[in-house]
């Protein structure tokens, strides 16, 4: 054999060699504690809490909780592995492939949204309504693409045709995300872009509308090609199939001092989930399982590099556009980056994730390597428990971790 297919081979098995050895060394190791099993027990005895997946992680030591059930009237164990609505949850997975193009330099955060799509060129805010007549000016400041994603762009939540209360409407029906961008185009503005927050689907549906020119291809489609796949999160889909459905994890409403009440849908994504109605949204309705998203958010708490060795992003886009928040100081609540919440970035206690409608929540503390998931389906309250859950994480957070012979894996792989 020719010494430089040798060394050629010999260099292919090492980097493969490199890779297994890497998705190894990512293993965690449970804490064998059971902070979170002991604080939400009672609930889950009384029915209040009908199931929940509590993860919490630090430093390459994990405690893994599944608890209660994900059909109660069938007592179908809840799992890591049952398929779930994330909600808004979703919005998090847009930022990222806006943060892609960023990164890339094929868009900036403060470009015009117009600049890629034409119809937001001239926008009018609504300025005055009396007696069902409407009153516009046109606006004056320039739509960005870091206002639509950060929720002050000043759109509505969802366009009218995606209202919950008609029949095929909803996160997962109206439209798609081209048209969806065309319609918000066409209508008026609560507000002066970039002056105030108001939380808004539409606003990270026309981000996606934005990656889907700049691409040439579907947002759902980028999506998966650059983040999903490379994570390896197979079971991650806006179109979960039958078989998938029999692991879903049922909806519930919480029901004071009482069992919660199953609800068969809701009103904002609504059954069947998986036929031809199935309209993609960016703002919400991505399904998952808790094993997927782990996945997903374990690439953020490493910096861009995923669990199994694969790099989604740079370490500085990370920390400078995701974990910190892209509007100006004193507008609206909390910081918020591109569809995720943030805290200051540049203290050891920042958090930044998200939630969702149905009571699904993910946050991580690059800083610290830490990281907490809880998954249910509920709406409403009381939730008696979110005090006892607390305390469990602070308990877990503040116990001495021993992590000899662990290697958590962040900043192996730059």
């Amino acid at each position: 054999m020719h010494r430089t297919t040798i060394l050629r081979s010999a260099a292919i098995g090492c980097a493969a060699l490199f890779a297994i050895m890497a998705a190894a060394d990512a293993t965690v190791r449970e804490s064998g504690t059971t902070f979170a099993k002991d604080a939400l027990a009672p609930y889950v005895g009384s029915g209040e809490l009908p199931g929940a997946i509590c993860v919490l992680y630090k430093d390459g030591v994990q405690e893994t909780t599944c608890i209660g059930y994900a059909n109660v009237a069938a007592k179908r164990p809840i799992t890591m592995d049952d398929i779930f609505m994330q909600c808004s949850q979703t919005k998090g997975f847009c930022g990222v492939t806006v943060a892609i193009l960023v990164e890339e330099g094929k868009i900036g955060l403060d470009d015009p949204v117009s600049k890629y799509l034409p119809e937001f060129k001239d926008l009018w805010v609504l300025a005055e309504e009396k007696d069902g007549v409407r009153i516009l000016r046109k606006a004056k400041n320039t739509l960005t693409i870091r206002m639509v994603m950060n929720h002050t762009g000043g759109f509505p939540f969802e366009i009218s045709a995606k209202r919950r209360d008609i029949p095929g409407g909803g996160w997962s029906g109206g439209t798609d995300i081209r048209q969806t961008a065309a319609v918000a185009a066409a209508s008026p503005l609560l507000f002066e872009p970039g002056t105030k927050a108001s939380y808004s689907n539409t606003g990270i549906d026309i981000g996606a509308a934005v990656v889907e020119t700049v691409t040439g291809r579907k947002w759902e489609d980028f999506l998966k090609e650059r983040v999903l796949d490379p994570l390896g999160m197979t079971s991650s889909t806006f179109r979960p199939t039958d078989e998938q459905l029999k692991t879903q994890i049922e909806m519930y409403e919480c029901v004071a001092g009482a069992p919660a009440k199953h609800r068969r849908q809701s009103g904002w994504m609504q059954r069947p989930y998986n036929d031809s109605h199935v309209r993609i949204s960016a703002g919400a309705g991505l399904w998952t399982t808790a094993r997927d998203q782990l996945k997903f958010y374990k690439m953020l708490l490493n910096l861009g590099v995923g669990d199994n060795g694969v790099r989604i992003l740079k370490e500085e886009t990370v920390k400078n556009l995701l974990a910190t928040s892209t509007r100006k100081p004193g507008i609206g609540w909390k910081g918020y980056s591109l569809g995720l919440h943030t805290e200051d970035a540049d203290t050891e206690d920042a958090w930044f994730g998200h939630g969702g409608a149905w009571g699904t929540q993910c946050s991580i503390n690059y800083h610290k390597k830490q990281l907490k998931l809880w998954v249910v389906q509920l709406t409403g309250s009381p939730r008696p428990w979110t005090d006892a859950k607390n305390d469990a994480e602070k308990k877990f957070f503040n116990q001495k971790i021993d992590n000899s012979g662990i290697d958590a894996y962040t900043g192996r792989t730059q």
